[in-house]
């Protein structure tokens, strides 16, 4: 069967974790951070933190629609953060931690939004998540790729199952 590779970016606090998370799931052949949605060409970490930039670590996920879905990207997104929180994620505050989904196709925007509405409905606080289109993806420096894995350390996220 040949590989049918698609793209899709969250960013849903510190990228390290949200990294990890991802690509322990089947079907995800890459992944890797960086920083998108902000006004600075090529940012560095230093400007993303000082929360001038507009840009949102993000974890960039190349994965095989023959074996996972983009819906199952989402699910695990929205367990792996806490999409009620505005421009934060537990200690981690500032716009750069913003819960959101930039999109790359309509099909991405529609599931994203049916996902949103039908949590939002089952949980008592409002997903302040944004659905944005995909804007230029700038590639985080090396020592943040796989940092958690670099580093002997676990992934920390939220579960709201």
């Amino acid at each position: 069967m040949k590989v049918s590779s698609m793209k899709a970016y969250f960013g849903a606090g510190c990228f390290w974790g949200v990294e990890a998370e991802f690509r322990k799931l089947d079907g995800v052949i890459r992944t890797s951070v960086g920083y998108m949605g902000g006004n600075t060409e090529n940012p560095s970490y230093e400007e993303v933190c000082s929360d001038t930039t507009g840009h949102v670590e993000v974890v960039e996920i190349e994965y095989d629609e023959n074996i996972l879905q983009f819906s199952e990207l989402l699910d695990k997104f929205m367990t792996i953060h806490d999409p009620t929180q505005l421009n934060r994620q537990g200690p981690d505050i500032g716009s750069q931690y913003r819960s959101v989904i930039f999109y790359t196709n309509n099909d991405q925007y529609d599931i994203s939004t049916k996902s949103i509405l039908k949590l939002n409905n089952k949980i008592d606080k409002s997903i302040v998540t944004t659905i944005e289109a995909k804007s230029k993806y700038y590639l985080a420096e090396e020592y943040h790729q796989k940092y958690l894995e670099k580093k002997g350390l676990a992934s920390c996220h939220v579960n709201l199952k």
